[in-house]
């Protein structure tokens, strides 16, 4: 296709051939194409995105219940160290003796 422009600055078509019809209509086919593509990229890249939220937000849910978990383990070993403590005060086993008291 040729174009030129007229003395009012508007463009018109000298001559026009076949073949540049099927240039422009491959142009817009490819241009759909390119924006098929994109709108699919667009998309795998939204839906990876959503999928990293969530296994983000599984991970910090983990995490707080992990946290949980080792608070309660922590106050229980504190309960348990006490009770052993108490239970060696208590026994005469554990009691520190004075040899030479004794002997006397």
């Amino acid at each position: 296709m040729s174009l030129s422009l007229t003395a009012d600055r508007e463009p018109t078509v000298l001559s026009f051939r076949p073949e540049d019809q099927y240039t422009t209509m491959n142009c817009e086919i490819d241009g759909d194409m390119e924006n098929q593509v994109e709108q699919e990229e667009k998309m795998r890249l939204i839906n990876q995105v959503l999928e990293l939220q969530h296994t983000l937000e599984d991970l910090s849910a983990r995490v707080d219940a992990v946290k949980e978990e080792n608070l309660k383990l922590k106050s229980e070993n504190q309960v348990l160290g006490q009770y052993i403590e108490n239970l060696m005060s208590a026994s005469s086993v554990f009691q520190t003796t004075d040899t030479k008291s004794k002997r006397k």
